[in-house]
């Protein structure tokens, strides 16, 4: 028999690609789950995480309207790294009870996009975990693009988490994005197809979809 819901944790790094593969798990028909549209949900003016971060840190990481100026609090917190614990302690707790939440209400193949999987020990959440990896100089060059950064302000932000290699070592599967994001769908695409075979889900997402 098989079980209601088999879960996957997602994770990677800054800039390898995590939110595409996750589109794409979703674009195959399995069911997702964003932690990081979680914590923007929570992050607005009056909610949980907004809260949290205004008791930690005080209105001063607020721009005009309210809401919580996440660059300038991105600025802060990956200077120093006893403010990034204290962001941590503050708004994880509820992240996690909403992903438990959502999650408890789906089933066939779930993938759950958690960016700091490995480094808070989230991995026995999950049935599986798989990891989004590329190359350190393209990861350095995404973030660098994406973002807008410095070289030494991206070098930040990517030794805030551990190094790839590490995560590799821990993860059940890993899908390479050093390439296209055709080639990257493509490996989702075989993921998706072979787990919903064992667990249940739609293998192929909707039949009229190019792969």
């Amino acid at each position: 028999m098989k079980p209601a819901r088999f879960v996957v944790g997602l994770t990677g790094g800054i800039g390898t690609g995590k939110s595409t593969a996750l589109a794409e798990f979703s674009r195959r028909g399995a069911s997702v789950v964003s932690l990081d549209e979680i914590a923007r949900a929570q992050a607005r003016p009056g909610g949980e995480g907004w809260k949290a971060i205004v008791r930690a840190f005080g209105r001063g990481v607020l721009d005009e309207t309210g809401g919580v100026d996440r660059r300038a609090l991105g600025a802060r917190v990956f200077r120093d790294a006893e403010a990034l614990r204290r962001l941590e302690r503050a708004t994880h707790p509820a992240i996690l009870r909403e992903m438990d939440k959502r999650t408890a209400r789906l089933s066939g193949v779930v993938v759950v996009d958690v960016p700091l999987l490995f480094e808070k020990g989230l991995e026995r959440r999950f049935d599986a975990t798989a990891l989004v990896a590329c190359r350190p100089a393209e990861q350095r060059r995404r973030v660098r693009r994406r973002d807008r950064l410095s070289a030494a302000a991206a070098a930040r932000r990517i030794r805030a988490q551990w190094p790839l290699r590490r995560k590799r070592a821990l993860a059940d599967f890993t899908l390479d994005n050093d390439g296209s994001r055709k080639a990257l769908n493509a490996q989702v695409r075989r993921l998706h197809a072979g787990l919903s075979l064992l667990y249940g889900g739609t293998p192929n997402g909707n039949a009229d979809e190019n792969p």
